[in-house]
């Protein structure tokens, strides 16, 4: 986590916006800005997401950094490690490990991921929306998507697409099994 809030302050500084600048434009206290860049406070994805719109990037370039023209290969055997985000209102635990699939593909519009979800307990407090669209194919293991009112349960070859400006979570059916999706994201930039 403590890369990503690098890469945080380093955009933010490169985009020459405050740190005050930067906590109106998310709706936090320049505190919690320093939290996040200091490593000690994992952001939601709805965070990155106004994060990435005050300093004028993808969400991706938060997650991953660098950027190159032309078509990206991620060897399975060369995964990145993978950024944790937290749910909200729980900046300090995190239930989804993100390992992106395009690390470094410059101006893409998809975000794809494997993500590894953990459970959590279905708690409307961990519900978030943001603007975009969200779609899952499960590989392995069994998942809860808590969906407005609905809740889906998927399993290994199942799928969702969904809006997430609709508040929703995501979550292993099991306590003790983890399961694992290829989800692909959309942010409108």
């Amino acid at each position: 986590m403590e890369n990503l809030g690098k890469r945080i302050k380093q955009l933010r500084e490169a985009a020459n916006v405050s740190v005050e600048d930067a906590a109106k434009a998310v709706g936090l206290e320049p505190s919690q800005i320093e939290l996040i860049e200091n490593g000690d406070v994992i952001p939601r994805i709805s965070l990155l997401t106004k994060f990435a719109r005050c300093f004028n990037v993808r969400v991706g370039t938060l997650l991953d950094g660098s950027e190159k023209v032309g078509p990206v290969i991620t060897r399975h055997r060369k995964l990145l490690p993978a950024t944790r985000l937290a749910e909200e209102h729980a900046a300090y635990r995190s239930h989804m490990d993100y390992f992106s699939l395009a690390q470094g593909k410059h101006d893409r519009n998809m975000e794809p991921y494997i993500v590894n979800i953990h459970y959590l307990p279905p708690l409307q407090k961990y519900y978030q929306s943001h603007e975009g669209e969200e779609f899952f194919y499960v590989l392995e293991g069994e998942i809860s998507i808590y969906y407005g009112n609905e809740i889906f349960n998927l399993v290994a070859g199942d799928s969702i697409y969904y809006d997430s400006v609709v508040p929703h979570c995501v979550s292993s059916t099991r306590k003790d099994e983890n399961a694992k999706v290829l989800a692909v994201t959309y942010t409108p930039f």
